[in-house]
């Protein structure tokens, strides 16, 4: 594999904004398995996330092979025959969509189904597409990451910031993501599967590989607001 900064010479700085300016949610992967070692380096070099304390809140649950597929197999049969077991543990989003959120949110959604050529209405597609989530989008490795229910909001934040350790240091060894709020809505089941302790909550999941480059879903480009949009400047 031949990596970007190969083709022409570029600067630390170029690389690192190019790795992070490139990273999008990648919907279809395929099958080829992780590089040997790779996922180890990059949950290695990810925990040096910054965390208050130094508490290092985060756990991770590798899903690999035979195991990954059991997995899958679980939580799709939730998604199409158990309703009453979707529900969630914590709101990932508000109860009601305002602007500019809504709108925001709005778009990507419909942006991805008209790639998929689907259209508003069809329910089936849809549902479809969404089942997609429980799938890993077929990556080769699926990580569920959870948190202690004790812990408070700042250690989320924490946990946050080492999630995007992870895309980042998996992006610049080719290696792409798709970071999955949707696994939230089935914790009995990844608890029943990854047999959690009572004290351990799902924070999400994500779907780790190599983007399949004829997938039309991962031609998706998301916008991104202007700096004026969110900055208020003091001086």
């Amino acid at each position: 594999m031949k990596f970007f900064w190969e083709e022409a010479p570029m600067t630390p700085v170029e690389i690192v904004d190019r790795i992070i300016g490139s990273r999008k949610s990648i919907r279809a992967f395929l099958p080829t398995p992780l590089v040997d070692g790779a996922l180890d380096q990059i949950l290695s070099v990810a925990a040096r996330a910054p965390s208050g304390g130094n508490m290092q809140p985060w756990h991770v649950h590798v899903l690999e092979g035979a195991a990954l597929r059991r997995f899958v197999e679980a939580a799709c049969h939730a998604y199409d025959f158990q309703p009453e077991e979707r529900r969630t543990e914590y709101e990932y989003y508000p109860t009601e969509f305002f602007e500019p959120y809504a709108a925001r949110r709005r778009k990507v959604g419909w942006d991805l189904y008209n790639l998929l050529g689907i259209e508003r209405g069809d329910k089936g597609k849809m549902k479809a597409q969404q089942r997609r989530n429980f799938e890993f989008f077929g990556a080769p490795t699926g990580l569920i990451f959870t948190i202690d229910r004790r812990l408070a909001q700042g250690s989320w934040i924490d946990h946050g910031m080492f999630l995007q350790n992870i895309i980042t240091a998996a992006r610049v060894r080719g290696i792409d993501s798709c970071p999955q709020a949707s696994w939230i809505e089935y914790p009995g089941v990844v608890a029943r599967e990854l047999n959690l302790p009572a004290n351990e909550m799902i924070v999400c999941g994500m779907a780790l590989g190599y983007a399949d480059p004829d997938a039309i879903e991962n031609r998706l480009q998301t916008e991104r607001e202007p700096l004026d949009a969110f900055v208020t400047r003091h001086v």
